[in-house]
């Protein structure tokens, strides 16, 4: 579900212009989703901290949301980095179809990360906000729409095309 603006970043890439070949695709992945995840989490817990310090007690409030972006974005470097540091240097190293099982976890933790999606959406009602929300609640839903948008995308990308010819 794109949104119909973004507010921290460009949207998505469409899967069609993503590149083919492994060392482009990691480049990319590494520049357009791991960077802007790291660049996007801690503006979009900015919000919610404030969004919920500023309406604690409206009964719409997203209570627990700060919390839970904290918690996506600490589990998410984890990911990030086990990518970065052993995942993909053997990709690029010429080890790809050695890697099954660095693959096949990576994959498995994207099953958490869509389950830690769903509790965003939940928080975040479907990423909408009542419709007196001030502009920071508005930003804040918009934000969070980007970051589920972009890694819904961004896993995509890596279990379908990256990884999928290693796993025969």
């Amino acid at each position: 579900m794109p949104s119909d603006h973004t507010v921290l970043s460009r949207p998505s890439t469409p899967a069609e212009t993503a590149p083919a070949d492994p060392p482009a695709l990691i480049a990319h992945i590494l520049d357009r989703y791991h960077e802007t995840h790291r660049r996007e989490f801690p503006e979009a817990i900015r919000l919610a901290r404030k969004v919920e310090a500023v309406h604690a007690g409206v009964s719409e409030c997203p209570d627990g949301l700060a919390d839970h972006l904290a918690l996506m974005a600490d589990d998410l470097e984890a990911h990030q980095q086990k990518e970065e540091r052993v995942l993909f240097p053997m990709i690029l190293g010429g080890y790809g179809p050695t890697a099954g099982f660095p693959i096949r976890r990576m994959m498995a933790e994207h099953e958490d990360v869509e389950a830690q999606l769903k509790v965003l959406r939940e928080l975040t009602c479907d990423f909408t906000p009542p419709a007196d929300a001030c502009r920071t609640w508005r930003a804040l839903n918009d934000a969070c729409r980007k970051i589920h948008d972009d890694l819904v995308e961004h896993m995509r990308l890596e279990n379908n095309v990256l990884f999928a010819p290693f796993l025969g």
